[in-house]
């Protein structure tokens, strides 16, 4: 049965400054005992996460349309760089992973943040449309924030 995320209690509240912070909190939580409270195993969040970075890099495969982008640029672009992105979206079959062990999926991640780092061409964004370097950057710390909230240590039950 699939949970409901926007209806998920108990996230754990997270803040990304930098691709760096995401890192060392998914190697933090890889090594401790963890749950997850949606829909997907820590590793498939990972790994989504890592997907998501490669595609600011390679494009999505698939674009909205050119009015339907200026009005998200419009009405939406800051709130989504700048706020956290709430739970609810479903996301296209293609960056929905299949299962991940964490071993997998954090190297996955590993990988994608690597590639940000190295690599300064970035596609258009689906929803978007053309996003800065730091726009890119800004909007996949708060859509990984999202991801990594549902996220949480044993400890925290």
């Amino acid at each position: 049965m699939s949970v409901k995320t926007k209806q998920v209690q108990g996230r754990r509240t997270v803040r990304y400054e930098s691709l760096r912070d995401l890192l060392n909190d998914a190697e933090k939580l890889a090594s401790a005992d963890v749950r997850t409270l949606g829909n997907w195993s820590f590793g498939q969040i990972l790994k989504h996460n890592a997907m998501s970075l490669d595609s600011s890099i390679d494009g999505s495969g698939f674009m909205l349309p050119a009015p339907v982008r200026w009005l998200m640029s419009l009405m939406m672009k800051q709130k989504f760089l700048t706020k956290p992105i709430p739970p609810g979206f479903k996301s296209p079959d293609s960056f929905v992973p299949g299962e991940t062990s964490i071993k997998e999926g954090l190297s996955a991640l590993r990988a994608a943040i690597e590639r940000q780092n190295r690599e300064t061409k970035r596609a258009l964004h689906p929803g978007f449309g053309q996003f800065t370097n730091d726009e890119w950057n800004q909007f996949n710390l708060r859509h990984a924030e999202m991801h990594m909230s549902f996220v949480v240590p044993n400890s925290d039950v």
